[in-house]
């Protein structure tokens, strides 16, 4: 009950579990999840009335248990909302923005995005030119955001933009939450190397937001950003996996199925790959374990970095043990993907698609800085444009 102390260790949570699913039909799917989050199992890290009961981040794996076989989240496409919205609005939102935002999220009744990257500002974010100028109650937006994932059946985005460019790139900037259905916003397809177009471009002009939509306040959006960010690649590179599971999983079953492509070296190469997965895998429960205690920090770009490299090193193994199989691929259609299905395409999918993990999330020449300066506590690189006013930067 809520205002009165109760131990929630994993016996309680299962028996809450085991209460909820008694007492609910899983048939009827968006109704069962509703109920699911106002019982406090969808997060139950999250506070109560937020999705959660206040428990340690841990006793999820408890509910994920007794709940399976019941409808699920498509973390496919509720990925952004999921991993990064999420995080970045019960850090830093109002309580009117918690209960307005996070319920539909984790339902899947509204799709998020996130409006970061900039033609112009990509790997240095803080250098974006997108403008938010305040008139009244309101602020208009105007400018354009790239590599956009989803944009194209997302309800809300996670936007941060420009609102004072006499100051310095990261004291000018403002983070907010954007409506996608307001006018001008507009949308257009980025065709990928795959074929596909899960990315997008999306230009914003004259766009009106209330200041309820703001997230923090005037001038902090790089700190709010960074909440965002953080999560986002523990979200791409933390995910939990069994033992022998994923990529690593995919290529060990193309090795024992075709034993006439076998080779000394491909052999060799194997045992390396099987090995960094299985330190990659036990980093990545280490850091969940980081997560339960607090935000997530630094190390999430450690686990990201090496699960893009990682997962491009397998890819491009399957491709080769599976020897001229592995050079076809299977639809070049242009389509509108609604989220990454690595595991359930072939193998030149993977192959081609995987070169995108060590850009999207924040490319791996920037994580080995992030690594070398907050992990390691290397000397930062010269930044001569740190303390200069954004509107006398070069562009």
């Amino acid at each position: 009950m809520k205002g009165m102390s109760v131990a929630l260790d994993e016996e309680t949570i299962r028996e809450r579990a085991v209460a909820f699913l008694a007492g609910h039909d899983p048939g009827d799917r968006l109704e069962f999840l509703r109920a699911r989050f106002d019982a406090g199992l969808a997060w139950v890290h999250f506070p109560e009335g937020l999705g959660g009961l206040g428990a340690p981040r841990e006793l999820q794996n408890v509910v994920e248990q007794e709940l399976a076989g019941t409808p699920q989240l498509d973390t496919g496409v509720q990925a952004i909302g999921l991993g990064m919205a999420a995080p970045t609005i019960l850090t830093f939102g109002t309580e009117e923005q918690r209960r307005r935002f996070l319920r539909p999220l984790w339902t899947g009744e509204e799709i998020w995005c996130q409006l970061f990257s900039e033609p112009g500002a990509g790997s240095d974010l803080a250098t974006l030119g997108t403008r938010a100028v305040r008139d009244g109650d309101e602020w208009v937006v105007d400018g354009q955001k790239v590599w956009t994932s989803g944009a194209h059946h997302s309800r809300w985005a996670i936007l941060v933009a420009r609102t004072d460019p006499d100051l310095p790139k990261h004291r000018g900037l403002t983070y907010f939450v954007c409506d996608m259905h307001a006018p001008g916003v507009e949308v257009r397809p980025l065709r990928q190397i795959t074929g596909e177009a899960e990315f997008n471009e999306v230009f914003l002009t004259g766009v009106r937001l209330d200041d309820s939509l703001r997230l923090g306040e005037v001038g902090d959006g790089w700190r709010v950003a960074q909440t965002t960010l953080m999560n986002e690649r523990v979200a791409i590179g933390g995910a939990p996996v069994r033992r022998g599971g994923g990529m690593i999983g995919v290529v060990a079953e193309t090795w024992r199925s075709r034993p006439e492509l076998r080779t000394h070296d491909l052999h060799q190469r194997l045992l390396r790959l099987w090995v960094e997965a299985e330190v990659t895998r036990l980093a990545g429960a280490r850091l969940r374990e980081q997560l339960s205690a607090g935000q997530p920090g630094p190390e999430g770009s450690g686990m990201k970095l090496s699960f893009a490299s990682l997962n491009q090193a397998l890819s491009g193994l399957d491709v080769e043990l599976r020897g001229e199989e592995g050079l076809g691929y299977d639809d070049w259609t242009f389509r509108r993907s609604d989220s990454v299905d690595f595991f359930g395409r072939g193998p030149g999918y993977r192959y081609l698609r995987a070169k995108g993990n060590s850009i999207e999330g924040g490319t791996s020449e920037i994580l080995r800085n992030i690594v070398a300066e907050r992990v390691l506590g290397l000397p930062s690189e010269p930044r001569v444009d740190k303390d200069v006013p954004w509107k006398d930067l070069p562009r």
